[in-house]
């Protein structure tokens, strides 16, 4: 894996076809965060598939779903494919609470 970014508690890592993010994602670190991970995007091939790993957010926040969407239309421009994502119970019920988790592949929790 690649470190991308480790700044205010949150770390960005990429390896070849995901993203993970863990910390508490905040609006002071969400444009450094989205940066990070579009500039990666921006290097990634047409076509390419991706899992986008956010289950090591556990502070609900809207900023973290927002890094979430730029990345999402980011890709989609890019013609890249998000297989998965994977987000913790507290993002999960925010996604259900905004009406966001039927536009994601939200794949089912790992954890009881």
């Amino acid at each position: 894996m690649s470190l991308l970014l480790d700044r205010g508690g949150v770390r960005l890592e990429a390896s070849h076809a995901r993203l993970d993010v863990t910390g508490d994602v905040d609006f002071d670190m969400a444009a450094q965060l989205a940066e990070a991970g579009s500039a990666w995007l921006a290097e990634q091939p047409s076509g390419s598939r991706l899992e986008l790993d956010l289950s090591g957010v556990e502070q609900v926040s809207s900023a973290a779903l927002s890094v979430l969407l730029e990345w999402t239309r980011r890709s989609r421009v890019a013609g890249i494919q998000i297989d998965s994502v994977r987000l913790s119970e507290p993002l999960l019920r925010l996604t259900r609470v905004a009406g966001l988790d039927s536009l994601l592949p939200v794949a089912e929790s790992t954890s009881s």
